[in-house]
């Protein structure tokens, strides 16, 4: 409390640049000139970076969220400081001091310790109180279940920092007498019950008053009002700073011609401000120009989009390394030049089933196979893609509308597709898709995806009678034109454009047909897989017609002339909007209005089940809906997504045609978690966020999962038994590795691994969790029991190493054999392991630990720095061969209550006793 802090945040965005956050915090304590130094020191590190960060002034006790985000879950600063002799507190200080802590906030916590009297409590705030054996929290009955579940993070942090991990749990709720045990114990601190007084919040949890904007102009030590009736852009000069006051905020813009000593005097000029009118909990905000944050953007009536002023990405990373070099930090990696750009990864398994409707006339009509991947683009469609997830099919809902299709189908698709998803029970994921707009994930589903020209609906044909257009749908026997693109055979189209010379671009291949006569054409930047895929649309297009090949440069006077003549066309490939660093936003709505809130550095356990939640990567928006979410609002979880897009909080110019998916907690396909570190158990727990919260806190144990289950089809219609005769083009390179619709993803995975790289199924990400399955082959069914133990016990580890051949792979019998048995002796001494197993499984009846099946290795022999270590165990796992007796002795509790710690958790203890 005594001290000043600096802290730098940097981070390396996707783009390949880096971002950095200054933060100076001020001490409660710290002197006038200390804080002073923080502000100008913090100013001399931002132009040692190269003059791009932004910079925070944070008080204790009225932090910025995105400082706290830095230090979860909570700072609990100490009384004292470094330089200025005032008395440390040692955190184990053997006479444990009883302490009341107030806390409050939703996404992170702010904790401030109050007087420990009875005066100090409200309705409003939860409280923390710490004594000697036991730590209470008190919600107060104002208090919401989010802000008490985030309060309970404290209290874990004080059990473990404070107390060692070893003290009991209790939680109070205000209201509750001396009846409730727990309730009565914790008024006795406080001399007894008696009703708390009805009366404002806490201090530290005021609102700041809305207040008028002023822009002031800051020039040779002067502040000067800037006069305005509109706040613009073009009153901020690039060689002027200038401060722009919006009560809660001080924001001090810096123009980028500005000098280092001028920043300086602006910097101390801002200070001086605050302390004259003692506005002691604004913050102060130091912005340079291009580097300007969203925030402050947003304070202005525009901001024109210009290219940010950013430095060299390389120069930067220089910066930083010298810098923490400097102070003794090992900078290995930091300068490693940003990833090449690559295609982007689907994360979703494409052997799935899939079926699709067209909407016509206020109802929806279901394609034939052969027909569900020819769309046109005056239509909308629905489309139901069931896949196998870890342990339950997936389904993924969707709508996509044709740039030309009216407004009356859309409506109708969004409507239809709302239903299916509302009597899948919101257990499917659903999807809002624009042509032209569509994310990988789509691409890779359809495989080989056609867009014609018109369309087929009654609404369409309607439209375009009325308003006199002609009907130009696509027609095998007429003059059409398509471009052809993708990444692979797994994700390829072909897309109708208008057959003039003007559409053609040297970087693709295109198909041009005239009833039968039929001409394909190659870009001169093109390459062999553009040819490739061209080939095979063309087997679908125009299957069994003889076609004549052309290159750009030497083409005959026949395509001109279908084309109506030579003109100018572009070479340039057409660039994909690239996916952007992810923003994870709270939101309400509110009588029509859509609030939302940035959550920073966000982790899995900020999407609380009470809430809705967008995660905004720019090419996608994903809108998060929790369990307890009311169903008028879950059923609202579209339109959120589109007002976010129209909102456009980050000011990143979102196209309304953006891709949205709606996901529900419990749900959420790959192609979302794989934002956070996820763990599924997670979302699948009962209860609210709080009550979740609280029966891990107390060691109880998490409360019951819902037990994963496999979901049929929402609307099965016909069968889903795929016509693969017109797929299997699509599927591969060679004749050798036709993807066959069916296979399960672990297979798919597996099989992966010994096929060239080259050839690796692109819409499946290179990785294998787990080379056996947990169950055994069907064939393994005619099998004794006994050589059912002997595979159970042989392969029960997982072992990354018993790396199968790819013989093994064909024969689904032979995939199964662990390497243990192929490696035995002989089999009497295997039969005696199986009989041994059997007599131990016996023995451990009433030890309902021990059910994962594996050998016990004592404790000695299984520690990292062992004499005498165990082989053929999963190393990542030691913990789990000790026997339940040893577990409970060397671990202080039971393998399940182990199980329910977080991860860090279980690390550290395994740390502690050399099992890590």
């Amino acid at each position: 409390m005594g001290d000043s802090y600096i802290i730098l945040k940097t981070t390396a965005l996707k783009n390949g640049s880096l971002r950095h956050d200054i933060h100076y915090w001020i001490g409660k304590d710290t002197s006038q000139d200390e804080a002073g130094t923080a502000a100008i020191l913090t100013v001399e590190l931002d132009a040692a970076l190269g003059g791009r960060a932004v910079q925070y002034r944070e008080v204790q006790g009225n932090e910025t969220e995105k400082f706290l985000s830095y230090f979860r879950p909570c700072i609990m600063p100490r009384p004292g400081g470094v330089s200025s002799g005032f008395k440390h507190v040692d955190v184990n200080d053997q006479d444990h001091e009883t302490r009341l802590y107030v806390c409050h906030g939703k996404h992170v916590v702010h904790v401030k310790e109050v007087p420990f009297a009875r005066s100090s409590l409200n309705h409003d705030d939860i409280f923390i109180l710490d004594t000697k054996s036991k730590i209470f929290q008190f919600n107060g009955s104002n208090s919401s279940i989010q802000e008490r579940a985030k309060a309970l993070e404290v209290v874990q942090y004080i059990k473990d920092t404070f107390h060692e991990g070893k003290c009991e749990i209790a939680s109070v709720e205000d209201g509750r007498m001396m009846a409730d045990a727990e309730a009565g114990e914790f008024w006795g601190f406080f001399g007894g019950f008696a009703p708390l007084p009805r009366r404002a919040p806490a201090e530290g949890n005021e609102k700041h008053e809305e207040t008028a904007i002023k822009l002031l102009c800051f020039d040779q030590g002067k502040l000067e009002p800037v006069n305005y009736e509109s706040l613009a852009h073009e009153l901020l000069q690039t060689n002027k700073c200038y401060f722009l006051d919006c009560g809660a905020e001080l924001y001090v813009w810096m123009g980028r011609t500005t000098s280092l000593q001028e920043r300086k005097g602006a910097s101390e000029a801002a200070e001086k401000l605050l302390s004259d009118s003692n506005r002691t909990k604004t913050h102060i905000i130091k912005v340079i120009e291009g580097f300007e944050t969203v925030m402050f953007k947003s304070k202005f009536k525009e901001w024109p989009q210009t290219p940010d002023l950013k430095l060299s990405s390389e120069d930067g990373r220089g910066k930083v390394a010298a810098l923490l070099k400097r102070q003794g930090l090992n900078v290995k990696g930091l300068m490693k030049a940003a990833p090449a750009k690559e295609e982007p990864q689907s994360y979703i398994d494409c052997t799935g089933n899939l079926q699709v409707w067209r909407v016509n006339d206020k109802d929806k009509a279901l394609l034939s196979s052969s027909d569900q991947s020819k769309f046109y683009t005056g239509d909308c469609y629905i489309f139901q893609y069931t896949y196998a997830g870890d342990d339950k099919e997936e389904c993924l809902i969707g709508t996509w509308f044709g740039k030309k299709s009216v407004e009356e189908d859309r409506v109708t698709a969004v409507s239809l597709a709302s239903k299916m998803v509302e009597s899948a029970k919101f257990q499917a994921v659903q999807a809002r898709l624009y042509e032209g707009k569509e994310p990988v994930q789509f691409f890779v589903i359809f495989q080989s995806l056609q867009v014609f020209k018109g369309g087929l609906s009654s609404g369409y044909k309607k439209f375009i009678a009325e308003n006199g257009i002609d009907d130009d749908s696509y027609s095998e026997e007429g003059l059409a034109l398509f471009r052809i693109q993708g990444s692979g055979p797994e994700n390829m189209q072909a897309i109708q454009v208008e057959p003039v010379a003007s559409s053609l671009n040297s970087s693709y291949c295109y198909i041009l047909h005239d009833g039968n006569t039929v001409f394909t054409w190659a870009g001169n930047l093109t390459t062999a897989l553009d040819q490739e895929l061209m080939e095979r649309q063309l087997d679908v297009i125009k299957p069994n017609t003889q076609s004549r090949s052309q290159k750009e440069g030497s083409e005959t006077d026949q395509i001109w002339s279908l084309l109506g003549g030579k003109s100018e066309y572009s070479s340039q490939k057409m660039v994909r909007e690239l996916e952007s660093d992810p923003h994870l936003f709270s939101c309400v709505l509110s009588k029509g209005n859509l609030k939302v809130k940035e959550i920073h550095h966000f982790t899995q356990d900020d999407l609380m089940t009470e809430d809705v939640f967008i995660l905004d990567c720019h090419t996608s928006i994903f809108v998060w809906v929790g369990q307890q979410v009311d169903v008028k609002v879950r059923l609202q979880a579209l339109d959120i997504g589109e007002k976010f897009v129209v909102l456009d909080f980050l000011m990143e110019n979102l196209a309304r045609e953006t891709p949205i998916f709606t996901v529900t907690e419990g749900s959420e396909p790959p192609f979302f978690t794989r934002f956070f570190t996820w763990d599924s158990a997670k979302s699948l727990m009962h209860g609210n966020s709080y009550q979740r919260k609280l029966a891990i806190v107390k060691g109880g144990g998490a409360p019951a999962l819902d037990k994963p289950r496999r979901r049929t089809p929402v609307y099965s219609g016909r069968s889903t038994t795929q016509d693969k005769s017109q797929r299997s083009r699509s599927m591969s390179f060679s004749p050798e590795r036709v993807r066959v619709r069916g296979r399960s993803p672990a297979f798919t995975a597996l099989a992966a691994n010994f096929e060239s790289s080259s050839n690796r199924n692109l819409s499946t990400p290179p990785v294998v969790k787990k080379l056996y399955p947990k169950s055994l082959t069907p064939d393994s069914s005619n099998t004794s029991s006994k050589s059912s133990a002997i595979a159970a016990l042989a392969g029960s580890s997982d072992r990354p190493t018993q790396t199968p051949t790819p013989e093994s792979i064909k024969d689904g019998s032979e995939s199964e054999k662990p390497k243990q048995v192929e490696d035995a002796k002989d089999a009497g001494a295997m039969n005696n392991r199986v009989e041994s197993l059997t007599i131990n499984e016996d023995a451990k009846e009433n030890e309902p630990e021990d059910d994962e099946g594996l050998p016990i290795y004592p404790y000695e022999r299984l520690k990292t720095t062992a004499a005498d270590p165990v082989t053929e165990i999963d190393v990542t796992r030691r913990e789990t061969y000790l026997s339940s007796a040893e577990f409970k002795e060397k671990f202080g509790m039971t393998k399940e209550a182990f199980s329910k710690l977080p991860k860090w958790k279980q690390n550290r203890l395994k740390i502690d006793l050399q099992l890590f």
